[in-house]
């Protein structure tokens, strides 16, 4: 679910200089060791005033040894950047048969028995990831929208004065169209939202819409993705030439959006990754993504709530998307006097809780919402003065917000918000709970609101928790074992001992 909000200030890009990187990895075949071209991207929020990312080819040395694995299986790549706020920290150019080092400040992360390695990246957040990569034969770069909470990737295959960012089909020699007739076509697209159709070239047509009214269609291909230093042949996306937008200026600096849900066509399941994770710092706006299961000795234990599966189509009930069971909300230590029916989806399928990184902050259906919202009023009304004008709502559906002084240094002291999963628990507090509306000054007071929103505003029928308040937050997406863990850390402390020096 894409969900656009407000950015951040504007932020400046340092430049990284690699020196060389050492790759082990282990194939069927024996074959001399040979040099092969690496592209890194960098993963970093997208910001509406600077959404500068850039690609970066270098030459890596790799050597091969027999094994009973396969390349995909066994490859090992482990690649640690810091992009946006940070240069790279070289260190020891030792490897090991498990990891790709890049001379930077890097920890060893073994991979599981049989599980593909990791791979490990970074990455600034503040409205919606981005990832920069390579598409077609000849490659173009392309710069995405990483979204937990979408099936289909998809790149602009048409230029126009507000999209300059766009992929042209047209050179490259591996693009091929997937036919009306095709099983990809018929199965694979089961869970689109929309069904797809024919179109006059009897090629399959796709129409994707999202939550901010936006709506992009095209045909559906096939091409070449290259993903780190491995090409993806036949990579499944949307190649599409029209659409509508809720913010050009947003979109003219994305190429498209890349899908990370659980759908068969979304990119995780193409790549045939069973996990991934990512930690966002709260304090420093970095943090770090790591596809693949990955055995960290420093991080505790995670709690673990279930991912919710409906076999049974529902007109409301979103089935790919990552939903776990919300089943209750406390203020302090005052738990909401809710009964728990209210956060179980309805007959309908409405009133699912999914965690998406496509949004930014968090949105609870009406009634809900409500309740936090009085809660909370009634344990800050001594901290905080309520900013009154009934015709304002933040991003059109945060409707409590706050005036507070210019001049002071900080937030004061507030009851934090946990959220009750079944099995495990998020806590919100400090400056989670608040956000500076962006360039609105009221006499001496700017005005903050509260991160949590009312899905009814937007025609949500679900609860949705953004990224914003996963903050300092391991989060765990188990596909093996449909289930998403999560432990509060320190993120900013997390990178540093996975090697990152931010």
């Amino acid at each position: 679910m894409r969900k656009r909000n407000a950015a951040g200030p504007h932020t400046t890009q340092n430049l990284v200089t690699i020196t060389h990187v050492h790759l082990h990895y282990i194939t069927q075949k024996p074959i001399a060791p040979h040099t092969h071209t690496l592209t890194v991207f960098y993963v970093r929020d997208k910001h509406p005033h600077n959404s500068q990312i850039h690609i970066r080819t270098y030459s890596v040395s790799i050597s091969l040894t027999n094994s009973s694995q396969s390349p995909m299986a066994s490859l090992s790549i482990f690649l640690v950047f810091n992009l946006f706020f940070s240069t790279f920290f070289p260190t020891s150019s030792s490897i090991s048969t498990k990891n790709l080092i890049l001379p930077l400040k890097i920890q060893s992360v073994p991979s599981g028995s049989g599980q593909k390695p990791p791979n490990k990246l970074a990455f600034h957040h503040n409205v919606s990831l981005t990832v920069s990569l390579s598409v077609g034969s000849p490659l173009q770069a392309v710069t995405v929208v990483l979204d937990t909470g979408s099936e289909l990737s998809w790149l602009r295959c048409k230029k126009t004065p507000t999209t300059p960012l766009w992929f042209d089909s047209q050179r490259s020699k591996t693009y091929t169209p997937v036919p009306c007739s095709s099983p990809t076509c018929r199965t694979r697209t089961r869970d689109f939202t929309l069904p797809v159709s024919c179109d006059p070239k009897k090629l399959c047509h796709a129409i994707v819409s999202y939550a901010d009214a936006t709506s992009v269609e095209g045909n559906l291909a096939y091409d070449t993705f290259r993903f780190t230093n491995s090409d993806l042949p036949r990579v499944v996306f949307g190649c599409m030439d029209s659409g509508s937008s809720s913010n050009q200026d947003e979109d003219s600096k994305t190429t498209g959006l890349l899908g990370m849900n659980r759908g068969s066509l979304s990119f995780v399941s193409q790549m045939g990754f069973s996990k991934f994770s990512y930690c966002i710092s709260g304090q420093d706006s970095t943090g770090v993504l790591l596809f693949g299961d990955t055995k960290i000795s420093w991080l505790g234990p995670l709690s673990y709530t279930p991912l919710v599966n409906m076999s049974t189509p529902l007109p409301y009930f979103d089935r790919v998307a990552y939903t776990v069971q919300l089943e209750g909300i406390k203020v302090a230590g005052t738990v909401l006097g809710l009964p728990k029916s209210v956060y179980v989806p309805d007959h309908t399928g409405a009133g699912q809780t999914m965690v998406d990184s496509g949004t930014q902050f968090t949105f609870l259906l009406g009634p809900v919402y409500t309740a936090l919202k009085n809660e909370f009023l009634k344990q800050t009304k001594s901290v905080l003065r309520v900013y009154e004008d009934p015709d304002f709502v933040f991003q059109g559906a945060m409707d409590l917000c706050y005036r507070i002084d210019r001049k002071r240094v900080g937030l004061p002291v507030l009851p934090s918000v946990t959220l009750m999963f079944r099995g495990a628990q998020m806590s919100i507090s400090g400056e989670r709970l608040l956000v500076q509306v962006p360039g609105m000054i009221k006499g001496n007071d700017q005005i903050h609101c509260f991160t949590f929103g009312n899905s009814d505003l937007l025609g949500i029928e679900a609860y949705v928790i953004g990224h914003h308040h996963q903050q300092n937050m391991w989060m765990e997406f188990d596909l093996a074992n449909s289930r998403v863990g999560l432990a509060q850390v320190r993120c900013d402390l997390a990178s540093q001992k996975l090697g990152m020096g931010l």
